[in-house]
């Protein structure tokens, strides 16, 4: 028989974790087991299930202290659907996971994939009543597994294993279209620099504007393609009043929300990730998978992606000098961004490709349905 799981995620938001989610409920509606998910219903994964043959609840995304009233009707939903496995990826998602286990018939084993990183003890009576519910934790990256280590107590903390997130492998684009598509851009033959991912002060775009700037007065003819919705309105107006102030309104261009992301990047010449400390970089993978040499920060997920001088370069984390530097030296070497575009692509598809990922989702998934 079949395992029967319920994929959670009450984000509001859609980024890596969300399409992770989404495509790990695929996959195992895909490949014979019962999958549901159960998603916010105000949330932007909603898109991703409309009119779709894969099935799908929505809840209301309460406050904490009313969050028992969605453990209710998930519990409900649990106890309908026959679920064996709760398997959740937004920490926020705990108690209500938790609270649902408890209140439902089935009391099936729940699972969190952590995509965050910890930075605090959870030795609080609160926190020792959650984890003790908890059956298993995948650990998105080996930091991310020390930090559970660390601040989860021994007696109350869940088995924990490491699961790197996957990608799937893109269409590429030919030479003509890619020519075409940069065309319609302006970008015609310029240095293209790409950051791809929510617009917010974590993720640093603010630095690749401030690299780009540095390597035109370098005299590289150089642009950025920033790609992303924002979570201000706010501040991405002041990210364009501030690239308008440089004179730079037509060498740093805004594309918004596109589910192009991989194509863009195809444009690109090199693609970064700027967040201080990304906990995986799923990004990276994206853009090694295209065939698109990566530059990151040192510091995070990105230390277990790019191995330095071998598929990628990494720079100071927030340090705008160092990534110009760093782009600069990509922009001037012959053959280096080929070269590290070729050997991460050869990484992306030995280590994190989508599909050998979400079978050891799945085996991890039934193994502990299996335990007692």
């Amino acid at each position: 028989m079949a395992t029967k799981i319920c994929e959670l995620c009450l984000s509001p938001d859609l980024g890596g974790l969300e399409l992770y989610m989404m495509r790990a409920s695929r996959y195992l509606a895909d490949e014979g087991d019962e999958c549901i998910s159960v998603i916010n219903e105000k949330g932007k994964l909603k898109s991703y299930y409309e009119n779709t043959p894969y099935r799908y609840f929505t809840l209301k995304r309460r406050k904490v202290l009313f969050s028992w009233l969605s453990a209710r009707t998930l519990a409900r939903i649990i106890d309908e659907e026959a679920i064996d496995i709760l398997h959740l990826h937004w920490t926020k998602d705990i108690p209500v996971a938790v609270m649902a286990k408890l209140l439902s018939k089935r009391k099936p084993k729940v699972v969190q994939s952590r995509h965050m990183t910890m930075t605090r003890f959870k030795d609080d009576l609160y926190h020792r009543f959650l984890y003790k519910n908890v059956d298993l934790m995948l650990a998105v990256t080996h930091q991310v597994k020390r930090q559970i280590e660390k601040f989860i107590p021994a007696e109350i903390r869940p088995a924990t294993e490491v699961l790197y997130i996957g990608a799937e492998q893109p269409a590429i684009i030919g030479t003509e279209e890619r020519k075409k598509r940069r065309e319609e851009w302006g970008l015609a033959d310029s240095f293209t620099v790409g950051i791809v991912g929510r617009i917010e002060p974590q993720k640093g775009q603010y630095l690749v504007i401030d690299a780009t700037e540095k390597l035109i007065h370098q005299g590289i003819d150089a642009c950025a393609l920033i790609v992303g919705h924002p979570m201000s309105e706010e501040y991405l107006q002041l990210l364009k009043k501030d690239v308008a102030m440089r004179g730079l309104t037509d060498r740093v261009l805004f594309t918004g929300f596109t589910r192009e992301a991989q194509v863009i990047m195809q444009l690109c010449d090199v693609v970064v990730l700027a967040t201080e400390n990304e906990t995986f970089g799923l990004v990276l993978i994206e853009a090694m998978m295209c065939g698109v040499c990566v530059c990151a920060s040192d510091s995070g997920g990105p230390l277990e992606i790019i191995d330095e001088g071998v598929n990628g370069v990494l720079f100071k984390t927030f340090n705008s000098d160092d990534l110009a530097d760093k782009l600069a030296t990509l922009y001037r070497t012959e053959g280096l961004r080929e070269y590290y575009a070729a050997e991460g692509k050869k990484k992306a598809l030995a280590v994190f490709e989508s599909e050998k990922q979400f079978k050891a989702l799945k085996e991890a998934l039934e193994n502990v349905c299996a335990s007692v």
